[in-house]
């Protein structure tokens, strides 16, 4: 059974009373956490339950990922079922600001962060915000000093995950490091993009600074799954990305390549296999285990195609976040990639594309092996290439990863706008339906001179206009009315408008163009 959930029957306890809160609440019904977290083992088990925490948002984020970028869609544009209609508004770029799944996602991520803010509190960790450093204070809980900070750089690096995912998706957000009261949530406003990612890069540090660095080849079985020191140096060179800080990128991408003992695997096949799980190259994953135990993966059941009984998956599918024609004719023939990731369910004009990639057989609905993949061997080796530039060692790169799917490029391309194009590819088609492709193209605004997300997504509207958007009815959109919603102020979301309306005492600011 999986790391972090040894301690199941305790985590449940915990959890139903607790990870069903808002942040800014204590739960009357807890377990008292002033006095539970009192040894190791109980602080183990609340750190088990915010790895499980990773799974709820992980629900709905590829809504925010994949279905706003160019490499899903909403599967049925003549509907008007709510649920399609909120996809559909998605993406097309025009949700509304009482959006279900945004606000879904949003709670159950500022969940997940208070609970770890509990943890941390109890390990004696505190942010400085001031100086932008995590320090460790005095506890009176039995912990050696070296158990105790690896349990907050696991701590620590699910909490940098989850606001580096916010401040991407929605700007500026609330920065909350303590557990606060109702009362104190009502005195708290936006923080800026700046003030989040200094949040973000010290927690990050602190991680990579204190987490287990055991090569992988030589990690003990009950570390593996564990957010540790590798993990946290790979996402932090992606934070460093996408603020365009590259020099500061490159040494803790070169640390992760030749220090952590990860490694590509031979096929591509066998970096998703339920059979092959926490291989070499997957860094962080957030896991899921089957087995009735309310730990299941949702997805084999949520992509398989609606209607398809038990043809593709047990328990039918749901048919959401269906491939766009253009990523599937962006796999070559001789791409074993996406035979992984694609699947084709009928045949001729009735032929339906699903995101195949977290299929795996169920015995009942939404409870599949699969995890979902964060951080790969493969990102190391290519943002290592976004970040060095059009450079031979980056072309070298590129070949590493491609070399198990396609014929290397040899000699390479023969300018930068080529060498964006073939890096940008290579990063869509190897981390396809991983919920990168969004974070990618927004990122590229800034890492790469020759590809811009809005240019990008008008241009997938053009191309998928007359098979698809086109038979939009409710409303129906000309091609221009669907390009002319892509703006800057709509790469990111808006703010829940109950996070607005619910707070008395100060004046919550909307993103712009919502």
């Amino acid at each position: 059974m999986k790391r972090y959930h040894q301690y199941i029957i305790l985590l449940f306890c915990i959890a139903m009373t607790a990870c069903n809160k808002v942040i800014d609440l204590y739960p009357q019904s807890n377990l008292n956490t002033g006095t539970y977290y009192s040894n190791l083992e109980e602080v183990r088990a609340a750190l088990t339950g915010c790895y499980n925490g990773l799974q709820k948002p992980m629900a709905s984020e590829w809504q925010f990922t994949e279905l706003r970028s160019d490499n899903t869609k909403q599967g049925v544009p003549g509907s008007t079922a709510s649920t399609n209609r909120d996809l559909s508004d998605l993406d097309m770029f025009v949700p509304s600001t009482s959006h279900a799944a945004i606000y879904t996602y949003w709670l159950a991520t500022y969940n997940n962060i208070h609970n770890v803010n509990l943890v941390l509190q109890k390990l004696g960790v505190s942010y400085d915000a001031a100086a932008g450093t995590i320090n460790f204070n005095a506890i009176n809980i039995p912990i050696a000093d070296g158990d105790r900070k690896k349990l907050a750089a696991e701590a620590l690096f699910i909490r940098g995950y989850h606001y580096f995912n916010l401040v991407r998706l929605f700007g500026g957000v609330f920065l909350v490091t303590d557990p606060i009261s109702p009362a104190e949530a009502k005195t708290m406003n936006r923080a800026s993009v700046a003030d989040i990612y200094k949040l973000i890069e010290a927690d990050m540090k602190a991680a990579a600074a204190n987490g287990i660095n055991t090569k992988f080849t030589l990690m003990a079985a009950g570390d593996i799954g564990k957010a540790n020191s590798w993990a946290a140096k790979g996402l932090l060179a992606k934070v460093y990305l996408t603020m365009n800080r590259k020099s500061d990128a490159i040494p803790l991408l070169q640390d992760v390549m030749t220090n952590s003992g990860y490694s590509l695997q031979g096929t591509y096949a066998n970096v998703f296999s339920v059979s092959n799980e926490m291989n070499s190259e997957i860094i962080f994953a957030v896991r899921y285990k089957a087995g009735g135990i309310g730990l299941g993966s949702p997805f084999a059941n949520a992509f398989a195609p609606l209607s398809s009984g038990s043809a593709v998956v047990n328990g039918d599918g749901k048919g959401l976040n269906y491939p766009t024609a253009e990523i599937d004719t962006a796999f070559i023939s001789t791409d074993a990639r996406r035979a992984v990731s694609i699947g084709v369910y009928g045949s001729g004009t009735a032929a339906k594309l699903y995101v195949k990639k977290y299929v795996s057989t169920v015995a009942v609905a939404d409870d599949a092996e699969n995890d979902w993949p964060v951080l790969r061997f493969a990102d190391i080796l290519l943002m290592l290439a976004e970040a060095q530039g059009f450079v031979p060692n980056s072309i070298s790169l590129i070949n590493q990863v491609r070399a198990r799917s396609l014929p290397v490029v040899n000699p390479g391309p023969g300018n930068i706008a080529d060498f964006e194009q073939l890096l940008a590819n290579e990063r869509r088609l190897e981390f396809a339906f991983e919920n990168q492709r969004w974070f990618d193209l927004v990122r590229f605004n800034t890492t790469l001179t020759t590809i811009k997300a809005e240019q990008r997504m008008k241009d997938h509207f053009a191309n998928e206009y007359n098979a698809h958007y086109k038979l939009y009815t409710a409303p129906a959109l000309t091609l221009a009315e669907l390009q002319g919603a892509v703006v800057a102020n709509k790469l990111i979301l808006p703010i829940p408008q109950r996070e607005i309306d619910n707070n008395t005492q100060l004046k919550i600011a909307q993103n712009p163009g919502y």
